[in-house]
């Protein structure tokens, strides 16, 4: 969703400012036309020839840089802006433009634009807390500035507190957020479900699967990067939340289906990406079942079959993780769940199945419409799975 957009990325004086050059990369990487502005204080920390070098564009540092493409700097980079983001944001570039100041380049870029301006700020502990900085930040949010707040740890002053520039993801994340207010998916709301469930046994063990939860991140973002407000209700997996998504962690399937039959309510589409564990023990042992017999016998009962349950007036689109007879199978779910979609894929096949980031998969319409996608990404299959919720929603608003 980066392709083709300019982002203006500010970078002020903080010894963060090295972070910048990952940032950059990054964007470049996904596609987008980075145009670095930095302070003369920035420049301390970091070369503008380091900018230049990973975004393949001059580096601005003055009100008098004349690059070729420009000629006022601040009005023609803000004009040409699809988001500014500044990371980091030193506390005298927030005062400055809480104040509406225009003392260099920056502050002179950002109030002359009218894109969006994402401000991730970083600092010493005490100074962003100083009521003065927080009275600042207050007033930029009013004025719609979007900010990525800080993380805490050790801070270059040799303390630790909160101040920290958040993660480079995080940053990236929220721009993509930005940028995707008006996308296919802006207004709609979207419930997705990742992982696996674990069903104790006892305290320490449970049954379960081998899901990572790739598949379903994977939608919960590009559904994000496509406007629409996302809750991703996952089991118990070891990726790290994305910006912009509204998280809920369960384990079974029972706390899996509350949390789903709660989110519905209001949603657009209920994606099911989650390998819900079809059957758990009939009792869980209160203490450690003990290694005593050469046997242990357990009991299974079925679990809930939450898509199937889960009623409203909203799309439905399931997964169908197989081993043989694909087609057939993922069909009859289909059928029996009364879904709109189904995403079929086999596990056995070549870069395809849980664990891995690419994934094979078949698309079934209510109409029996099969469509087989190549192997690709999880995040491509991610987005030509949401052209199909897309398509059904446009025909159904009709």
């Amino acid at each position: 969703m980066l392709q083709g957009k300019t982002i203006i990325l500010g970078i002020s004086g903080s010894i963060a400012a090295y972070k910048a050059a990952d940032i950059a990369s990054k964007l470049t990487r996904d596609g987008a036309k980075v145009q670095a502005v930095m302070t003369e204080a920035a420049t301390r920390f970091i070369t503008p020839i380091a900018l230049r070098s990973i975004t393949g564009w001059p580096v601005v540092t003055s009100m008098w840089d004349m690059a070729s493409e420009f000629s006022i700097e601040h009005v023609a980079l803000a004009e040409a802006a699809d988001v500014v983001a500044i990371a980091p944001a030193t506390a005298d570039i927030i005062a400055r433009l809480a104040s509406g100041r225009a003392d260099d380049i920056l502050t002179c870029t950002v109030l002359a634009t009218r894109a969006p301006v994402i401000i991730a700020p970083a600092m010493n502990d005490n100074m962003f807390t100083n009521p003065v900085t927080q009275d600042n930040i207050g007033k930029l949010k009013a004025r719609g500035f979007v900010f990525v707040e800080p993380g805490s740890g050790r801070l270059a002053c040799g303390t630790t507190g909160v101040g920290r520039l958040a993660d480079k993801d995080t940053i990236i994340s929220t721009v993509k957020k930005v940028l995707s207010e008006n996308g296919d998916l802006a207004g709609k709301r979207i419930v997705l479900t990742a992982g696996g469930t674990r069903e104790p046994v006892d305290p320490v063990r449970y049954v379960g699967n081998r899901s990572s939860g790739k598949m379903g991140y994977a939608l919960a973002e590009a559904a994000r990067d496509r406007g629409a407000e996302v809750k991703l209700i996952t089991a118990a997996i070891s990726l790290p939340p994305s910006a912009g998504i509204d998280v809920v962690t369960v384990e079974t399937a029972l706390g899996m289906k509350l949390a789903v039959t709660s989110a519905v309510e209001e949603a657009d589409a209920l994606i099911m990406a989650a390998a819900v564990a079809d059957y758990q023990p009939s009792k869980t042992a209160s203490s450690k079942i003990k290694k005593e017999s050469p046997e242990l016998t357990l009991e299974l009962v079925k679990t809930p079959d939450i898509l199937a349950e889960a009623k409203g007036d909203f799309i439905k689109v399931g997964f169908a993780a197989e081993t043989e007879d694909l087609i057939p199978n993922a069909r009859k779910k289909l059928k029996e769940k009364k879904l709109n979609l189904i995403v079929a894929n086999n596990i056995r096949a070549e870069g395809s199945g849980f664990g891995a980031d690419t994934n094979k998969v078949t698309i079934i319409d209510k109409d029996g419409k099969v469509e087989e996608l190549p192997l690709m990404s999880k995040r491509e299959a991610a987005d030509r799975i949401l052209d199909r919720v897309v398509a059904i929603l446009k025909a159904k608003s009709k």
